[in-house]
């Protein structure tokens, strides 16, 4: 089949007059190891679908390829972000199109962007958090949204959000134990205890389980939701914790409540049931959920986690967020590095595994769909504090950045492929 390959090389020919007369219909953008920059891929994609252009998702063909309308600013935008694109007439989009009818291939239609927040304060830096850093890196928007826009309903107005590190105990993560009297947790305590005075809440563990209450509510009525790190399990932690403040020790120096476990409402939470809360003071982990407890005496090596294999035809969902050039990764810690299986609620997808423990989930609530994906970095194995920020330029074909880019583009899937 010929195709003509578009790189960055080619810049110089965009526009010219021998250069439009190679135009087809369509250009192909592969994924598969063959592909220059998969991550600024994401970005090209998004952008066209931001300029009111349709385009394809060809889950399970060449990595998931995406499949755009063949213009001077789509390949423009490719070229500048050393993006390989194929032009490909008519008659090779048939071809394609065969070979995904009778394979374990399906096409997608991709219809609008999604307007995208990230949870987290205004004054957080980019690097703090692997989503910003790869949303600024591929050109993708995105708002930041902070308790007051939460509790404000504020989450309406967009169709993806993103959580990362957060405590939604209200414990702080326990950094306390680990960075007691740093300058930048003194400031992070004082910022959020007068948030949630303004808010009119008692402590800062009420105002979050409050929080978490709008993201679930927001989560039932359609929206989609994808978290890391921390954010996974703390939340919800609070979300169960209907008439238990797990956070009591660290909000008022009461004595811990022996029996938050039992009273926990697992109805209430997304992902997890019956895990046993950590309630020591004194030890570096919020529950059992987490299976590397990194924190801990009990932390556990990294290894590598494998990406499940999906049937696109028959799972359209966990296929797209599974879209990928390699199926087995590096592994990488955060707070919440991995999920224990026998925390997870029956109804739980498995996407990926690392061993006896589970990397990345997803599910459904209501109208809407949430993604839980352990760990803080994936280009940075044992990110701390005060690290210097990953340079993605250095990892554009970073397959574990491309399971976060791949939930920022599901929303934009046409709604009635996305059945299960």
């Amino acid at each position: 089949m010929r195709k003509t390959v578009f790189t960055v090389a080619l810049a110089a020919l965009l526009g010219s007059a021998s250069f439009s007369a190679l135009a087809a219909q369509q250009l192909l953008i592969p994924m598969d190891r063959g592909q220059t920059n998969h991550l600024k891929a994401y970005g090209v994609t998004y952008r066209a679908l931001m300029r009111g252009e349709q385009g394809e998702w060809l889950l399970n063909y060449r990595g998931g390829a995406f499949l755009l309308l063949d213009t001077e600013t789509n390949r423009r935008e490719a070229a500048l972000g050393g993006v390989s694109l194929e032009s490909i007439t008519a008659d090779e989009v048939a071809s394609i199109r065969a070979e995904i009818a009778n394979s374990n291939m399906e096409s997608v239609s991709l219809e609008k962007a999604p307007k995208i927040a990230v949870y987290a304060p205004s004054i957080t830096e980019p690097w703090d958090d692997a989503v910003t850093m790869v949303l600024q890196y591929v050109g993708i928007p995105y708002d930041k949204v902070w308790d007051p826009d939460v509790t404000a309903g504020r989450l309406r107005n967009y169709e993806w959000l993103h959580l990362h590190h957060e405590d939604f105990t209200g414990q702080f993560s326990k950094d306390f134990l680990r960075y007691g009297g740093a300058q930048w947790l003194l400031e992070d305590v004082a910022r959020n205890e007068k948030t949630a005075s303004d808010l009119g809440y008692e402590n800062v563990a009420q105002l979050k389980k409050a929080v978490a209450e709008n993201i679930r509510a927001y989560v039932d009525g359609g929206g989609f939701l994808f978290a890391m790190c921390s954010a996974t399990e703390t939340l919800d932690l609070a979300l169960a914790a209907h008439d238990v403040d797990i956070a009591a020790a660290f909000a008022d120096g009461s004595p811990p409540d022996q029996d938050a476990s039992q009273r926990m409402d697992w109805s209430r939470a997304m992902a997890f049931q019956n895990a046993e809360v950590e309630i020591s003071s004194t030890e570096n982990a919020f529950s059992d959920i987490d299976g590397h407890q990194v924190n801990t005496a009990r932390r556990k090596p990294l290894g590598t986690y494998v990406l499940f294999d999906f049937s696109a035809k028959f799972d359209p969902v966990p296929s797209m967020l599974v879209q990928n050039h390699e199926s087995v990764l590096p592994d990488f810690y955060g707070i919440t590095t991995s999920y224990r299986i026998d925390r997870l609620k029956p109804a739980t997808i498995v996407l990926a595994k690392e061993g006896e423990f589970v990397k990345y989930i997803h599910g459904d609530l209501g109208q809407g769909t949430w993604t839980f994906f352990g760990g803080h970095d994936p280009e940075d194995a044992e990110h701390e504090i005060g690290d210097e920020p990953t340079d993605l330029s250095l990892h554009p074909n970073s397959p574990g950045y491309r399971l976060i880019l791949n939930n920022v583009l599901f929303p934009a899937a046409k709604k009635k492929a996305l059945k299960t």
